[in-house]
């Protein structure tokens, strides 16, 4: 991760709005600790919320370099009011308790270090800021692991997992965070600084004492038979005969004890020959009895999900509910099936194949918060329970019939083989009444877990969400030595106050509270905080999300934290200027409109649409048009400079001073005006052909490379189609959409509307080589003209080169160009109109491999805006640069969009071409 990037000329331009109390705190942390301080309302708000339904406000957030910030940090909180300190990791807490109302550590900036890896000894010295997946990358290539791998692998980070005591997929292998930690160093509140162990070892003065005077309460107090059991103080394990094991009492503390600083982890042997088997049964019912019969045949991961939450079975069996069972070797994988006794089963070996079937796993949380049919959300609050393997199908059955008693609706899907089950349900928390209901439900849900002998949480620890409702689970008396433990750890109370111990009550602090119901603050309350916009590195995949925070590994770069923060100037509490606010103008400003938040965000989250919202109403007003930046009049406004003054542009642009009059950054050379556009050299040439299809003169394509728009002619008509294009001036309105002037972007999309009525054959499809300007259509123009029914009748016909000669010319044979391809897939064809035609398109005509997925960070007008560049070429190097420089010699480069070929003109001098240039000139070699 590239951490050293920051926004030039935005970092530190801010007040923190700090008096009193809170301003004397600051400056005397600043004074105590070399990391970072950080008490501006930026900072507040991009820490206000985890993954939970709950909000709590810092007064400001530190992110320490090491253990000795850390002591300091907690001495001065001690000295400034008994100021509450919670660490946090990744934020994807379930529960709540990765907020806290005093000082935020935010352990992921420069305590995210693996120390050590000892592949003899299978063991690892983390600290606590690390990303699991570095971790895992680590250990690889010794053929070792870290045992459980919850859903957010690829963002969560160890010191979260020890604090909640994750679990993930493979735990009924290999077993809770707590069973594969050694030790832990962890600093107190009162300073203290301890090394935890078994044999007692760290134990703060009295814990044992304490321990040795409740031994029959321990040994009793627990439920049995329950591998999940997630819930309270693990205080069993400091029993005489579980070797007085204070690391693992630690472990799911919540961060109410301490701050853990470094941990020693076990690390397991991978798989040799993992092989994934996929179990069909009938119903959710049946795939939950069966799993617990699974078990003895030793699976590595045995993962439940049935119908209703997958969207498109391709891959899997056939039945209405599924089991995920990894085992080790075809062997294995054929006694499983065997025993299984499924209607079908799927074995795959493969691992990309097995990827793409995990994925539907690992997307089940954030794709069960948008339900199928629904109008509403579905959120967190009771999220993993566990009951014992063997109660599992019954649990189920009631807790189906519970949901329906309430008029709710959820999915559960989850751990099977554990007992554990996951579920997102569509709570009303906007209301009064809701708010009722959802306390209700949850009181009657926890009955129901305690009567079939279940923990309240069976993966992601208490919080606010169930610690209020332990009592049912534990007692009364064991709850109270909950409370004596965590005195003897934190007799200060200082330590996340309100979690897991002495709670709040669970529907106190929700963070839909104040919120309008309609809206942008509305919109972005959607993102529930998974943080699959976190990821970097080798975990990314294929996807484009999210760029600007890849590029600069800052939470208010990510689309989490722009949501965070749109959604703080709804409430008005921390950010005061609503639309005018210059803390979520700079979140913003590096947000390129990649639009890979819209179908990467498990929940489709859409910050380019919200970000041109934010800035149509941040620059309305009489003087607005004074405050907007310059580009947005140049680049946002480009089609119309260029319909006006042509080529004539070229000379104008060469004068001195002009990158600067223009409002774009002299690093970059403007690119030049076709000597001829696309549209004269059509009407010029003429054609007899009756039109099959219009093809789209977009912008760029018309004045800027009207070779693409000769080249897919020639290509279409060789495939026996007739091209007509528009008679009239026409534009989807991109640059006016991505700089926030919609009042224009709707008068140029009505005009374009206009002259769309008198085209003749309408009814057939629009193909449109410029793939943003494609998904402007298909996406933006409905979406801003949703009254006008010729919108949406526009959007539908949209198609992309590749889905036209698909659908049009489906016998046609493209010319065999039997060459390897690098380049990129546009980013907004990956989020909104897909490149599966483009894929079979490139087999048919023998262009091998794979596409750069990402953005190229040049995004339009971004990457010519001042203040950008770095970043820009950042994004660039994220993927695109790195497939460019690894192609063959003899790679066909391919970029569908103008800004991807010019950036990788300026960044790497690599010529690229649309896939219609390619194919053209196979075309003209051929003869055709």
């Amino acid at each position: 991760m590239r951490r050293t990037l920051r926004h030039p000329g935005l970092v530190g331009t801010h007040e923190e709005h700090t008096s009193g109390p809170a301003s004397a705190l600051a400056a005397a942390l600043r004074a105590a600790v070399a990391g970072d301080v950080d008490f501006s309302p930026t900072a507040r708000a991009l820490t206000s919320m985890d993954a939970s339904n709950y909000r709590r406000v810092p007064v400001g957030t530190v992110a320490p370099r090491d253990a000795d910030d850390i002591a300091a940090v907690l001495e001065v909180c001690r000295a400034h009011g008994t100021t509450p300190v919670v660490a946090r990791g990744g934020g994807t807490s379930i529960g709540g308790q990765a907020t806290g109302t005093g000082v935020v550590l935010d352990l992921t900036r420069h305590m995210a270090r693996l120390v050590s890896l000892d592949p003899e000894e299978r063991t690892a010295v983390v600290q606590p800021g690390l990303v699991l997946d570095r971790l895992r990358e680590a250990a690889r290539p010794y053929g070792l692991t870290f045992g459980p791998d919850p859903s957010t692998h690829s963002r969560c980070t160890l010191g979260g997992m020890i604090g909640n005591n994750a679990c993930g997929a493979h735990s009924v292998a290999w077993g809770t965070t707590a069973d594969n930690v050694r030790s832990l160093d962890v600093v107190s509140y009162r300073g203290a600084r301890l090394t935890l162990g078994q044999d007692g070892r760290g134990a703060p003065p009295g814990l044992l004492d304490l321990v040795g005077r409740n031994l029959a309460l321990l040994r009793t107090g627990y439920p049995p038979g329950l591998p999940r059991r997630i819930s309270g103080y693990a205080l069993d394990a400091l029993l005489p005969e579980r070797g007085v094991d204070v690391a693992r009492s630690f472990c799911g503390s919540e961060g109410t004890l301490g701050v853990m600083t470094e941990a020693t982890v076990r690390l397991v042997p991978l798989p040799v020959e993992p092989v994934l088997v996929v179990l069909g049964y009938a119903d959710e019912s049946a795939a939950a009895e069966a799993a617990a019969g699974l078990l003895p045949y030793g699976p590595l991961t045995v993962e439940g999900m049935a119908a209703d939450l997958v969207r498109g079975a391709e891959g899997l069996p056939r039945g209405g509910a599924w089991l995920f069972c990894e085992v080790e070797g075809a062997g294995a994988a054929r006694d499983l099936v065997r025993a299984a006794d499924a209607l079908d089963a799927a074995v795959v070996a493969d691992p990309a194949g097995q990827r793409a079937l995990w994925r539907i796993r690992e997307d089940a949380a954030g794709t069960a918060t948008r339900l199928p049919g629904s109008a509403g959300e579905a959120w967190p609050g009771w999220e993993d329970c566990a009951v014992p393997p063997a109660r599992l199908g019954a649990y189920l059955r009631e807790f189906r019939a519970l949901l329906d008693e309430f008029g709710l609706r959820g999915i559960p899907y989850g751990h099977f083989g554990d007992g554990c089950v996951h579920v997102r349900i569509d709570f009303d928390l906007w209301t009064e009444k809701g708010v009722r209901d959802f306390r209700r439900f949850s009181e009657a849900v926890a009955d129901l877990v305690v009567a079939h002998g279940g923990s309240l949480s069976g993966e992601h620890g208490d919080g606010q969400a169930r610690a209020e409702l332990l009592p049912k689970m534990y007692g009364e008396e064991l709850v109270g030595l909950f409370g004596a433990v965590k005195d003897v750890w934190d007799p200060d109370g200082g330590m996340n106050p309100g979690m897991l111990v002495r709670p709040k009550p669970l529907d106190e602090g929700l963070r839909f509270t104040g919120l309008p119901l309609v809206g942008v603050g509305r919109a972005a309350a959607r993102c529930v905080g998974v943080a699959k916009c976190r990821v970097e590195g080798p975990s990314s995949g294929p996807g484009v999300m999210c760029p600007s925070y890849r590029a600069t590994g800052e939470e208010k770069h990510s689309t989490r934290g722009r949501a965070r923060l749109l959604h703080e100037m709804a409430l008005g509490e921390v950010i005061t200027d609503g639309w005018r606010s210059e803390e979520v103008r700079e979140a913003l400003d590096l947000c390129l409109s990649c639009k890979g938040c819209r179908s990467d965000c498990p929940v489709g989250v859409d910050m380019a649409a919200y970000k041109a919202e934010f800035l149509d109403r941040h620059y309305a007003g009489p003087l607005g048009f004074l405050r907007r930046p310059r580009s947005h009049w140049t680049m946002g406004r480009l089609p119309h400079w260029l319909d006006v003054f042509g080529r004539a542009l070229n000379p104008m642009m060469g004068l001195p001073f002009a990158a600067r009059l223009a409002g774009v950054t002299p690093e970059r050379t403007m690119p030049r005006v076709a000597e001829r556009s696309f549209t004269s050299w059509f009407a010029e040439r003429g054609s007899t052909r009756p039109a099959d299809l219009t093809l789209w003169p977009d912008t760029f394509t018309d004045h800027l490379a009207p070779e693409v728009g000769r080249a897919a002619v020639r290509v279409l008509e060789a495939a026996g189609l007739g091209v007509a294009l528009p008679q009239g001036r026409v534009c989807c309105g991109l640059t006016y959409v991505s700089t926030g002037q919609l009042g224009a972007a709707r008068r140029v999309m009505r005009r374009t509307l206009d002259v769309l009525e008198g085209v003749e054959g309408l009814e057939g499809p629009v193909v449109v080589l410029e793939p943003s300007c494609a998904a402007t259509l298909r996406s933006d123009l409905p979406e801003l003209l949703p009254d006008d029914p010729r919108a949406a009748r526009v959007a539908a016909s949209v198609r992309t080169f590749a889905e036209a000669l698909e659908l049009l010319a489906p016998e046609w044979e493209p010319p065999r160009v039997d060459r390897p391809v690098t380049g990129q897939t546009h980013c907004h064809q990956h989020a909104v109109l897909g490149d599966a035609a483009d894929r079979r398109l490139r087999e048919r005509a023998g262009l091998t491999g794979e596409l750069a997925g990402g953005c190229c960070g040049l995004a339009g007008n971004f990457g010519f805006e001042p203040g950008h560049h770095e970043v820009s070429l950042a994004c660039a190097e994220d993927q695109l640069l790195p497939a460019l420089r690894a192609a063959p010699p003899d790679a066909a480069v391919l970029a569908d969009g103008f800004s991807c070929r010019t950036q990788m003109e300026e960044a790497a001098g690599t010529r690229a071409r649309h896939l219609a240039e390619v194919l053209a000139e196979g075309v003209e070699v051929g003869g055709a």
